[in-house]
């Protein structure tokens, strides 16, 4: 397999190795290229995290649910939008679709986005505006070890 669709895998172990600021920019430029819908791109913004001193409190706040990565993406939403949650899913998607092009590892972390929501001076800490509250959490690094898996027969298809 070459596509990084059918080779993204979750990774929950990292290296130390803090992530190229060119593939932090291109990471970006995938969350910045996701659908939204109704053309609503006002109902999500993100925080892209690698100060070490955050990432220690956002392990605190998420009780280590990130896995230590040195990347976090903060996917946040407008509070009681209609399409805020699956813009953000779609986002993480083509963040961690970008990711394994770029060999790193990613895996999404909606519990540990759930915890976040409940740290409101680490929220505003990280520049999350009050109207807007964490969907999911994107953990990128360098993997550590790879799942091997096999995903071909995963789920129940239909063909008609």
């Amino acid at each position: 397999m070459t596509d990084p669709i059918l080779k993204r895998v979750a990774v929950r172990k990292y290296t130390k190795e803090q992530v190229a600021k060119e593939d932090v920019d291109k990471l970006i430029a995938a969350f910045q290229a996701a659908p939204c819908g109704m053309h609503q791109t006002d109902v999500m913004q993100m925080t892209a995290v690698e100060d070490s001193d955050l990432l220690v409190k956002i392990e605190k706040a998420t009780s280590n649910a990130c896995y230590g990565a040195p990347l976090l993406f903060v996917i946040n939403v407008k509070k009681n939008n209609q399409f805020g949650l699956r813009d953000a899913s779609v986002a993480a998607e083509n963040l961690m679709v970008e990711a394994t092009e770029l060999n790193l590892g990613s895996v999404y972390l909606m519990a540990a986005a759930s915890n976040l929501n409940s740290a409101k001076d680490l929220q505003k800490e990280l520049g999350i505006d009050s109207d807007y509250e964490t969907a999911v959490i994107v953990a990128v690094g360098h993997a550590a070890e790879t799942p091997e898996e096999d995903r071909s027969n995963r789920y129940k298809v239909v063909r008609k």
